[in-house]
């Protein structure tokens, strides 16, 4: 088990047993992608698969990390952005970001184990952040209230790090709760906890990597970004969440550049597509969110511009095979789709997406099905 992997490798780092285990969650965007940096809606959940912090208590202004998928264990004092490199990067960052918000973070020794699929696009980076936040906020007795943790892993990964990321990841892999999807407005931080039990009526989300090779992510993001605030700029509004469907239009009319205008074509049209799923889960209707899905993968893919070959045939075959929708999720170049089906039609749908892969020569996908698990906690 994951957790007794995390215990364990406490144990053959310090000697000790840890003085407890915190876990956090990878997530899923059921829909809502790259609308939160435009201060949009986003709807994800958190997945079954989590991020183990197995934390004991150090001398003050003292950290040191270790990891089941690294040799060597990091040390370190109270640093400057940037100064610690690498995984350890988004540990180090925490520590800063809780300590520059005025908090008197604890000296801990930390072992860290996951079951989160590396650059995947299920965020396996804010599972890392949200478990040691959540361990260092209950080991110093910390003062932050819920709502305010995901601005702080945020933070680390923004300032720290240095990766231009919204705060979707972190608000999921903190706030989410088990059998929901979290509605999250990010310019307020409001939340709203929506029914998603698929099980009830006979669905499930097949999850599919498509294990292609991430490439310029960084850049493109950043690329991304700077289009859509440039185009804020331009429209005169704080951000591209402040245009609506009605005014889409006029918007695009307004703008010159081509790729710009499609940019804010996506950011638009997703918001709306955010708030009509929001509305169908509400009702009960949950089929109907399917062809929104497929609409938000074309909006990518076309407009967005982010998404691979092996990403687009995995929707199109899932689709082919009976989904009732399918998009890729995350932040795009790679990663993974998720398809909403007949639970029954999971081995199918992965037999059909893993013979699509071989006739193109692919790295062969990885699949399997996902319920709404809860947030951080401790176990």
């Amino acid at each position: 088990m994951i957790t007794d992997d995390a215990a364990g490798a406490f144990f053959k780092a310090y000697g000790v047993e840890p003085a407890g285990l915190w876990a956090a969650p990878g997530r899923v965007n059921l829909i809502g992608e790259h609308t939160d940096y435009n201060e949009g809606f986003v709807l994800p959940f958190a997945l079954p698969q989590r991020t183990i912090a197995a934390v004991g208590p150090a001398p003050a202004g003292e950290w040191t990390v270790c990891s089941t998928f690294e040799d060597e264990p990091v040390s370190f004092g109270l640093t400057e952005p940037g100064e610690v490199t690498g995984w350890a990067a988004y540990v180090a960052g925490v520590v800063w970001s809780l300590a520059d918000a005025g908090h008197q973070v604890p000296g801990a020794r930390i072992a860290i184990a996951s079951e989160v699929p590396l650059g995947s696009g299920l965020s396996s980076s804010a599972a890392l952040e949200s478990s040691v936040l959540t361990a260092l906020i209950d080991l110093g007795g910390l003062d932050v209230p819920l709502e305010k943790r995901p601005a702080l892993a945020q933070r680390a990964e923004n300032v720290y790090v240095g990766a231009p990321t919204g705060i979707l990841d972190q608000s999921a892999s903190i706030r989410c709760q088990e059998g929901r999807a979290l509605f999250l407005d990010c310019r307020s931080y409001e939340v709203e906890q929506i029914p998603f039990d698929l099980a009830a009526q006979g669905l499930a989300i097949l999850v599919i990597n498509s294990n292609a090779p991430h490439q310029h992510v960084d850049g493109e993001y950043g690329a991304r970004r700077k289009s859509c605030e440039d185009a804020a700029r331009l429209l005169g509004v704080r951000a591209l969440r402040d245009i609506t469907g009605d005014q889409l239009d006029d918007a695009l009319a307004r703008l010159d550049d081509e790729v710009m205008r499609r940019r804010v074509r996506h950011i638009v049209t997703e918001d709306d597509r955010v708030l009509a799923t929001v509305k169908l889960l509400h009702a009960g209707r949950v089929r109907e969110i399917g062809p929104l899905l497929t609409a938000s993968h074309v909006s990518m893919r076309d407009d967005f511009e982010i998404t691979v070959r092996q990403v687009d045939l995995a929707v199109e075959t899932a689709l082919q095979v009976g989904a009732y929708g399918a998009r890729m999720t995350g932040g795009g170049f790679g990663g993974c789709v998720l398809a909403l089906i007949d639970s029954d039609k999971a081995a199918e749908v992965t037999a059909a997406v893993e013979e699509a892969y071989a006739g193109e020569g692919f790295t062969p996908p990885t699949a399997w099905t996902v319920t709404a698990g809860p947030g951080a906690t401790r176990l």
